[in-house]
């Protein structure tokens, strides 16, 4: 994509980015150049699409033919309108991933979508991209029970049997807990997953590949790296799995190549129809959607590495990737940088914990799901905070809180310098709280979790 001929269009159709442009005295005439590009102003939120009324905001004024709604952090409502033409651009990602990780072009797939249905992002997005692909000729068929149990309980052990593999689509902690929780003959199925809105840890990867019996983890799960804002924007490839694994173990390695030990969501973007910039370690995107985004910060943290630094950086460090291609540049992807904790002023991230309770000598008590906190007790000492569910039927222990306790910290020396470093030894044992399965204070069931407070 050549972000300055889409500036252009914008600029040309978009009431609202006229007006920005104007309030920002920019004539799009000065604008010839990539030089000249990057310095044209930043869009946000605060500052762009919450401005402007909705029509506005989309090509010639007109809204779309559907509207997905997000309710971001601050829980203020959002809408994203788009089209089936813009289905179809990111169609292409889902397309990747079915055509090159699970061999979908020579398969029966009965793809189970259990993100979130209605108005949300996800679910009919999820659906209708599916379907695409179904249209294209590949034998895919499409069931949507969502989040209810109840529903995929029902419907996968009635239709899995009549098919070569079963695809699951959701959020990592909810597919997990699915797998871990749900008696189901899972390894008979060739189940595969697709994951998106979480990073999760290659040790999370082998866990659950596992449990559901997927010989494959490189090939078997992959991760998509979408926004409600603009759909999918990248996806995991072999490649970048295989490049991930290998940082995975390599806490140092990870640090020169992103910055910081512990491991972002690695994903490779197709830069025909997607622009990405890295402003002060968070990440820019200009797209063609429902509703373009030019120079839009997304506020996630994050990078971007083109291949061919990609390739060399790794194989300067002995390491030869089996997959090939696609020749693709990679963006990498930490998450929002409010999801941290400050403790003895290390940042404390989610990522860190939840490899901890990845370990085999702990997972088999535990759900994954955990919330942390810092909390000051009455001398107005403060205590890293971890409140953990446990999987179904287990019961609180001293002894299990106490396996807990240790599995995380030892992930946090390994993977947190800054927390090896700052925190005194006499501080650095998380304080471990654990609570029943489905927990209505820390994890009541069905509502969005949150892993700080």
């Amino acid at each position: 994509m050549n972000p300055v001929e889409l500036f252009h269009q914008v600029a040309q159709t978009v009431p609202a980015y006229k007006a920005f442009l104007a309030e920002h005295r920019i004539d799009p005439q000065d604008v010839a150049t990539p030089q000249d590009f990057a310095r044209v102003p930043m869009t946000s939120k605060d500052n762009y699409t919450r401005r402007h009324p909705l029509p506005d905001l989309c090509r010639n004024g007109l809204i779309g033919d559907i509207v997905a709604v997000s309710s971001g952090s601050t829980g203020v409502p959002s809408f994203w309108p788009r089209s089936a033409e813009d289905e179809r651009v990111i169609a292409a990602r889902f397309e990747e991933v079915f055509r090159d990780s699970f061999d979908a072009r020579e398969r029966r797939t009965l793809a189970v979508v259990c993100f979130a249905l209605g108005t949300w992002v996800g679910g009919l997005f999820t659906i209708n991209c599916c379907r695409h692909l179904a249209e294209g000729g590949y034998p895919i068929t499409v069931v949507a029970p969502g989040t209810d149990r109840r529903e995929i309980l029902r419907v996968i052990p009635e239709l899995a049997p009549h098919f070569d593999q079963v695809v699951l689509l959701g959020y990592p902690p909810f597919l997990k807990n699915v797998i871990d929780t749900e008696d189901l003959p899972w390894a008979d199925w060739n189940i595969k997953l697709v994951t998106a809105g979480e990073v999760f840890s290659e040790e999370w990867r082998n866990l659950v590949a596992q449990r559901a019996g997927i010989a494959d983890p490189v090939k078997g799960i992959a991760s998509l790296y979408g926004t409600a804002d603009a759909g999918v924007l990248g996806n995991e490839t072999p490649l970048s799995v295989e490049i991930r694994r290998f940082l995975s173990t390599r806490p140092g390695t990870a640090r020169e190549l992103f910055g910081e030990s512990r491991l972002p969501t690695l994903v490779q973007y197709d830069p025909d129809v997607r622009f990405f910039e890295e402003h002060e370690g968070t990440l820019l995107f200009s797209g063609d959607n429902g509703i373009p985004l030019i120079r839009y910060h997304i506020a996630d943290e994050g990078g971007v590495v083109p291949y061919d630094d990609m390739l060399g950086f790794v194989r300067q460090r002995g390491f030869e990737p089996e997959a090939k291609g696609p020749e693709r540049p990679f963006v990498y992807v930490f998450g929002r940088a409010h999801f941290t904790v400050s403790y003895y002023g290390a940042n404390v991230y989610p990522e860190n914990i939840a490899v901890g309770l990845e370990q085999p000598e702990v997972s088999g008590s535990v759900t994954g799901k955990f919330v942390m906190e810092v909390v000051e007790d009455s001398h107005r000492d403060r205590h890293l905070t971890i409140t953990v569910e446990l999987m179904p039927g287990e019961k609180p222990s001293d002894e299990t809180a106490q396996a807990v306790g240790e599995s995380i910290l030892a992930q946090l020396l390994r993977l947190n310098s800054e927390f090896a470093n700052y925190v005194p030894a006499s501080q650095r044992m998380p304080f471990v709280r654990l609570r029943e399965s489905g927990d209505p204070e820390y994890f009541p069931p069905g509502a969005k979790h949150s892993y700080t407070r």
